[in-house]
């Protein structure tokens, strides 16, 4: 039989902590660059939807990207 001690910290071991970190550094390949924008507008602008949604909040939202091209949101009250 086990003690209770015993299993956690064997399993706090196995246990991973999620995600590595990445440095918050400007990407230098271009391409990477635009993907990764691509990938994160998206998240941010479905960020956006969710906050006006589960609070009830108005939420406006404006980015431009390097090559100056505009994406917003704004949620219909």
């Amino acid at each position: 039989m086990a003690f209770p001690n015993q299993e956690s910290e064997s399993s706090n071991s196995l246990r991973k902590n999620g995600r590595g970190k990445i440095e918050i550094k400007r990407i230098e390949n271009t391409t990477n660059r635009q993907v990764t924008f691509c990938k994160r507008r998206n998240g941010l602008l479905k960020k956006a939807y969710e906050l006006s949604v589960l609070c009830d909040a108005e939420v406006a939202l404006i980015v431009f990207s390097s090559r100056g091209r505009l994406y917003e949101y704004a949620n219909n009250r």
